[in-house]
């Protein structure tokens, strides 16, 4: 198991999901937490489960949609070894049905604020001999569908980043790669998975959708010291998912 005491790790979107097993794995792991989320209730709540445990965690509340937000966050998180940019929102609706603010609110929320938070922790970051970022991106950004265009585009520009960022930092020590996630059982998908019932489960050659403890584990490897020489990809981890389109 990779070893992280003594480091510190930002993740965003934490309160939930696939966020939340991602900072329980690399508290796990020895990393001091800071827990992003909009919900100080349940942000209150996972500080005390890690604590409990014996490990070292806060919360940060930020809207990601709020530039301004963004900056405070980044602010507030001080100096940072790994930074896990996982919030995200979907809205898997068919263009016509998409306004140009629900456009914006995807590129504000699943790009434009990771985008910030590296330019402003990604100095530091160098400063101090390197880091790790991972940037939980989605299947959606290269497995077409007919519906959700606006979430496919804004995780296809957060994987074209990914690759920008391990260009530019990389000579520096800070390695930065992605994850493309595949469909996943979490508070927020199961509207959509009690909708489609069990045919979720042929989506992916394993024939079940994924835990958000399979995720995590994969971003504790690309944080941790085992993952030295991975710089600059992103990683499917979707069960081996199969297109939505016919033919």
């Amino acid at each position: 198991m990779s070893d992280l005491t003594g480091r510190t790790a930002l993740v965003t979107g934490a309160t939930a999901g696939i966020g939340r097993a991602v900072a329980e794995r690399l508290s796990a792991a020895g990393a001091d937490v800071l827990v992003h989320g909009r919900d100080a209730g349940r942000g209150a709540e996972l500080v005390a489960a890690i604590t409990a445990r014996g490990g070292r965690a806060r919360f940060a509340a930020a809207d990601l949609t709020d530039a301004a937000d963004v900056d405070r966050l980044a602010t507030a998180a001080g100096d940072v070894d790994i930074l896990v940019n996982n919030a995200g929102i979907y809205e898997l609706a068919p263009t016509p049905a998409t306004t140009a603010a629900d456009f914006d609110r995807h590129l504000a929320v699943n790009t434009r604020a990771p985008f910030q938070l590296v330019a402003a922790l990604a100095p530091a970051m160098v400063k101090r001999g390197g880091g790790t970022i991972v940037n939980i991106s989605s299947t959606a950004a290269g497995l077409v569908a007919p519906i959700g265009a606006a979430y496919g585009a804004s995780k296809a520009a957060l994987e074209t980043l990914t690759r920008y960022w391990a260009t530019e930092f990389g000579p520096a020590g800070l390695r930065v790669n992605g994850i493309a996630a595949g469909p996943v059982r979490t508070r927020g998908t199961e509207p959509m998975l009690a909708a489609v019932g069990d045919a979720i489960n042929q989506v992916t050659a394993r024939g079940r959708i994924g835990d958000p403890a399979e995720i995590a584990d994969v971003v504790l490897f690309l944080a941790g010291p085992t993952s030295t020489y991975v710089n600059g990809t992103v990683i499917a981890v979707h069960g081996g998912e199969r297109s939505l389109l016919p033919g």
